[in-house]
């Protein structure tokens, strides 16, 4: 995984929902604090009140973000909707002109880092927003690191299917990858261990994603899964169930437990790296 070193230009943009203007300042001081030069691409009129602004203005800003040539990384205030309404406006070719760049975001910017694999061929980071609901100072300190120092051991505390499975991490919010097949991005992965979380979705909500990702192909390339927080996802026991019904079969080991997504002190995953997952050990852990 790239990274980023004290004095590098990062870029806070805000590709789908909108933050409130103290948010904003206060996730570009945040990223300031650590030693890092802010240039600011989070222009927010909202839209609707749950888009940061048009659809063409999100992409023209995105775009600018990640060509500008002093840009080391571009950071996602925040999530909420509206990345994939603005993929189609993207200029890819002259995003991959510009070289690579690191990708820090979650939630629904799970669109994002499946453009980013499919277009550009980028790793990119699964990570608390610093403009979101659950960015506390645990938060902040897994996605410095992330930036800073790449290698991580992700812990987690309940094995589902027993085993070690070795693979590229991929995956996100189990909404937006459903929503996501059909789409120039959908690409199922191979040699994969899969991460999977979500927020406010009842359990056969759950069960309908999952079944269609299975039915989709997604999951056929797919060597072992790593589950991260189902926040008012309902009885996690629920949840659980829910998992182990539509995932088990599959025949891979399978962790949960692990504090990614939705949640207080997330973790930052880094997508596109080598890792192994030990339900073992309990841990997932890059390479």
């Amino acid at each position: 995984m790239p990274q980023v070193r004290p004095g590098d230009t990062v870029a806070l943009v805000a590709p789908a929902g909108p933050a409130s203007p103290s948010a904003l300042d206060k996730a570009a001081a945040t990223l300031a604090g650590w030693g890092l030069t802010v240039k600011r691409f989070d222009s927010v009129r909202p839209v609707r009140e749950y888009l940061a602004n048009t659809d063409a203005r999100r992409a023209e800003l995105f775009q600018l973000a990640w060509t500008d040539p002093s840009v080391t990384a571009v950071i996602a205030a925040r999530g909420g909707y509206g990345t994939q309404r603005m993929l189609d406006l993207l200029d890819f070719p002259a995003l991959r002109a510009a070289g690579p760049k690191i990708f820090a975001g979650s939630s629904d910017l799970t669109a994002m880092h499946q453009a980013i694999a499919a277009h550009l061929g980028l790793p990119t980071l699964f990570s608390p927003m610093p403009a979101g609901t659950f960015f506390d100072d645990a938060a902040a300190e897994q996605l410095r690191r992330a930036l800073f120092t790449p290698e991580a051991v992700l812990p987690g505390g309940d094995p589902l299917v027993p085993g070690t499975a070795r693979g590229v991490l991929t995956g996100g919010n189990i909404a937006l990858l459903a929503a996501g097949i059909g789409t120039p991005e959908h690409q199922p992965p191979r040699a994969a261990i899969a991460i999977l979380e979500d927020i406010g979705e009842a359990p056969y909500r759950l069960d309908r994603m999952l079944t269609q990702l299975l039915r989709s192909g997604w999951f056929d390339g797919v060597r072992g899964i790593a589950l991260g927080s189902f926040t008012s996802c309902g009885d996690p026991a629920d949840v659980r169930a829910v998992m182990l019904d539509r995932l088990a079969p599959l025949g891979v080991p399978i962790l949960g437990g692990l504090s990614f997504g939705h949640c207080p002190a997330a973790l930052t995953v880094p997508l596109g790296a080598e890792a192994v997952l030990d339900t073992r050990a309990g841990t997932l852990k890059t390479t």
